[in-house]
């Protein structure tokens, strides 16, 4: 038998039904009373609704008209949410009535009206909420799950049931938008939102329709209403399966379920009941707080669900839903539509450099805190490197601790980056070029250079993720934004002559300068390091940089600036390479006992620390503006005074060495000691027996003069070979390098312009074998000697007069066992550079082979005393 909707006619009688007109209208009347009171009429007042209907209809229309103003103005009000507090409430004699004995196109009837407001997530009569749903425990985002009465006839079951899903989904769905609208979930999930509810809107309207054809046309069944809502269910059902992913991505129900469970004892029940603290309303309250609190922080990640990460799990349904045309449209559609925000942000960073997100779900991040201010006296590159990054932590050369340190954890082991920290999946290769396209106009836009949009721009407002012009949008930015700051360095800045000038003043290139500030600062230098007058001595070098400078060097001469190092350059040297092998896990025992011993030895020497000469803690400091400060940081400007720290201190010993040499020519070390006349050769014939040749002391002191000498000789060779492997074999060719690669235009990011400029001073540090502590420990023990050696200058010389002083006297010398003790010290301690030439030959031939040219020079002057 067909299922027939009973037509509303004015008189005559339906044969085959067992109710008239009037009587059918009394009923659909009554119901439709209670249907529309019900928010509005007390328990009491529903159990006379059908006795004072008919006497009340005009009012009754009006109040119906009154109560569902609300809905008619704000659809996403009536909802169940707002009607929850009426679920356990008695219907009267409605709630009672059964249908065992209404005929079957009656109770399609009354079906299809319940229907009608169930699709809409009220409760009817005979299509009740679910008896295990409570208003306590229930998730809102779960939707309200709807029941037949049992009553039903079963071919009506069947079909309702059905349609009923389609009334939880849209609960579901509404309860959804509903808390997502929260300031604190973002832009993204409020454009999700505000799509969602577009949708909401057309399944509105065909309830509308649906609600029309059943008052109207006589034909309208419960099957026409299957055919209609089908399409809709699959739609529905598509959705609630995206908000389930959405609500369950934190899940901060099952912590706090499990908590609280766990966290439950009987005394203390006890004791909150009577306090008042104990009540199951109460605990229901607390529980409703802590899971709003938690479902807006975002569970036990302290992050929402939000930003990248919604439009992850969107492109994640889209891509797993690809083989339904219907799911992949409107996923699609969701995801346009959602990353429309996002997509305008990524353009105001990559176009104008700057960062408009309010709710942190960019992928890009800031670090306010760090500004221009912190490179005067930032030694580890923070602004360029940690003021704007990547929310995940990576970096073109891969993730470090130091950026790792401010990513949030994942939702689960090996899973999706909470919040903005999740960038989605179509932008994975391409967050680099959008964190340096704004990195580079922020530069630029603090230069005071306005940033103007090009008018190609300006066609390229409506663009999606799914657009192939947002991509070429992001390539052309960080191309335009890459040109522009290389142009402003290299040109405006004038990056290749300071460059040149930090060539000339730190490598020493053209070191008159130098000589020149040496002599001039010779009894200033000779003092403590403390003691030392910076004023002084930076008047000294202004007045030696003005005599020698010409060309470029002049221009940027003032920028030169003479400073004192805290500690000495092998000790700093030797302590940071011992701190960066722990760090790197390589022999961590022996290192560690190094480290003792070398502990050990600060403690000792602590007071002559104190007492550094100021030649030994002499150091030039170079001053640049912003943005070249970029380029030539605190960090390179750190590597530029190692080097020219150990250039001057050769310079220095050379310096020295090479006076000792014009102090050798003076009287006591070239005039002779022996008489005219007198000498071995006159004794050889008068003795017959063989007796010990006698001491002679003639012969003994040239011996020690001429020992003096080739000491001397082998060491000023020593440094002479070190400084010209230094400056013609090591800093040189590296300079013409970087230089060629400037000039020709091979730099073709400011990046790559950092990178190579800090791994051109770290191949020069590691060349001048200035990174390795056996060659440091070796090589800083023969510097030492030299220097001091050329201490004793002045020592050598008056040992010398007195020698010959005495050598006329009755008494004679009695001091030449000490001369030579003193003597062979300084050759034993020298004699160890054939152990630094080990070091070297070792080096060379398995971690660093620009090394060769020094072992080459190194055996050129070797020879044996």
């Amino acid at each position: 038998m067909d299922p027939y909707t009973p037509r509303v006619r004015t008189g005559g009688r339906k044969k085959n039904l067992t109710l008239s007109a009037k009587e059918y209208h009394k009923v659909t009347d009554t119901i439709a009373s209670v249907r529309r009171n019900r928010h509005y009429v007390e328990d009491e007042l529903v159990e006379d609704v059908d006795i004072r209907v008919h006497a009340s209809r005009e009012r009754r229309d009006e109040a119906s008209f009154e109560a569902e103003r609300s809905f008619v103005r704000a659809p996403l009000n009536s909802r169940v949410v707002s009607s929850t507090g009426h679920r356990d409430k008695g219907k009267g004699k409605a709630r009672d009535a059964s249908l065992y004995d209404v005929p079957v196109e009656i109770q399609e009837a009354l079906v299809l009206e319940d229907l009608l407001y169930v699709l809409m997530g009220i409760e009817g009569t005979y299509l009740t909420y679910h008896p295990d749903s409570t208003s306590d425990d229930e998730d809102p985002l779960n939707g309200i799950r709807f029941v037949v009465a049992p009553s039903l006839d079963p071919s009506l079951r069947d079909l309702v049931e059905r349609i009923l899903p389609l009334a939880t989904y849209h609960t579901a769905i509404s309860a959804f938008i509903e808390s997502r609208s929260h300031l604190d979930f973002g832009l993204i999930n409020h454009a999700l939102c505000a799509s969602m509810r577009d949708m909401l809107k057309d399944y509105q309207t065909l309830l509308s329709q649906l609600e029309h054809a059943f008052n109207t046309s006589p034909q309208f069944t419960l099957q026409k209403l299957w055919f209609y809502v089908h399409p809709t269910l699959h739609t529905l059902s598509l959705l609630y399966l995206l908000i389930t992913d959405l609500a369950t991505a934190d899940d901060p129900t099952a912590e706090l379920s499990s908590s609280s469970s766990e966290g439950s004892d009987g005394e203390d029940d006890a004791r909150n009941e009577a306090l008042g603290l104990g009540g199951a309303k109460l605990k229901a309250v607390l529980s409703e707080i802590k899971t709003t609190a938690l479902g807006v922080n975002g569970g036990a990640s302290g992050i929402a669900v939000k930003g990248g990460e919604v439009l992850a799990i969107l492109h994640e349904r889209m891509q797993s839903m690809s083989g339904d045309p219907a799911a992949r449209e409107l996923y699609g559609a969701l995801l346009r539509d959602a990353g429309k925000p996002y997509v305008e942000m990524v353009q105001a960073w990559i176009r104008t450099g700057k960062l408009i997100d309010p709710y942190e779900e960019l992928l890009v991040k800031e670090s306010k805190f760090i500004n221009r201010g912190t490179l005067e006296m930032d030694y580890t590159d923070e602004y360029w490197e940690r003021r704007y990054t990547l929310r995940d932590g990576s970096t073109l050369g891969g993730s470090s601790k130091q950026h790792q340190a401010g990513v949030p954890p994942p939702r689960s082991a090996g899973g999706r980056l909470p919040g903005g920290a999740c960038i989605p999946t179509v932008l994975e290769r391409w967050k680099h070029k959008i964190l340096l396209a704004g990195k580079y106009l922020n530069v630029i836009r603090e230069c005071g250079i306005e940033i103007r949009r090009g008018p190609s721009q300006e066609d390229d407002e409506d663009l999606s993720m799914d657009d192939e012009r947002f991509y070429k949008c992001i390539e052309d930015a960080y191309t335009h934004a890459n040109r522009t700051l290389l142009e402003l360095l290299l040109r405006d800045q004038q990056l290749i002559p300071r460059l040149r000038s930090l060539k000339r003043y730190f490598f020493l290139s053209q070191s008159s300068f130098l000589t020149h500030l040496l002599d001039l600062s010779h009894t200033e230098l000779r003092k403590s390091a403390k003691s030392a007058s910076l004023v002084k001595l930076q008047s000294l070098l202004d007045l030696a940089l003005n005599t020698d400078a010409q060309g470029e060097d002049a221009m940027f001469r003032e920028d030169v600036k003479v400073t004192m190092a805290g500690s000495g350059l092998y000790e700093w040297l030797l302590t940071v390479v011992n701190v960066s092998g722990l760090e790197e896990g390589d022999a961590a025992e022996g290192h560690g006992h190094a480290h003792e011993s070398q502990k050990r030895e600060r403690e000792k020497e602590k007071d002559d620390k104190k007492q550094m000469l100021a030649i030994d803690a002499l150091t030039l400091d170079y001053h640049v503006k912003f943005p070249l400060s970029l380029v030539i940081s605190r960090k390179t400007i750190l590597r530029y005074q190692l080097i020219f720290r150990f250039l001057l201190h050769l310079k220095h010993v050379e310096q020295s060495l090479s006076s000792m040499w014009i102090e050798h020519k003076t009287a006591p070390w070239r005039r002779p000691t022996r008489p005219r006349g007198a000498g071995p050769e006159a004794g050889r014939q008068t003795p017959q027996i063989p007796q010990p040749p006698p001491k002679d002391w003639h012969s003994e002191f040239e011996n020690w003069r001429k020992r003096v000498f080739l000491l001397r000789a082998r060491m000023l060779a020593f440094v002479q070979q070190i400084l010209a492997f230094t400056t013609f074999e090591v800093l040189e060719p590296n300079w013409r390098k970087l230089e060629g690669k400037l000039e020709a235009g091979k730099v073709e990011t400011v990046d790559q312009l950092l990178r190579d400029h800090v791994d051109f001073l770290d191949t020069c540090l590691k060349e001048c074998m200035l990174t390795s502590s056996k060659l440091l420990r070796a090589y800083s023990r023969l510097i030492v000697t030299c220097s001091t050696f050329a201490l004793y200058t002045a020592s050598f010389t008056k040992s010398a007069n007195n020698a010959i002083a005495a050598a006329d006297t009755p008494d004679g010398d009695h001091s030449m066992a000490k001369r030579w003790d003193i003597l062979g010290k300084f050759e034993t301690n020298f004699n160890h550079w054939y152990v630094h030439l080990d070091c070297v030959q070792f080096y060379a031939s398995s971690e660093n082979v620009s090394l060769l040219p020094l072992v080459v020079r190194l055996n050129s002057i070797k020879s044996v005393p």
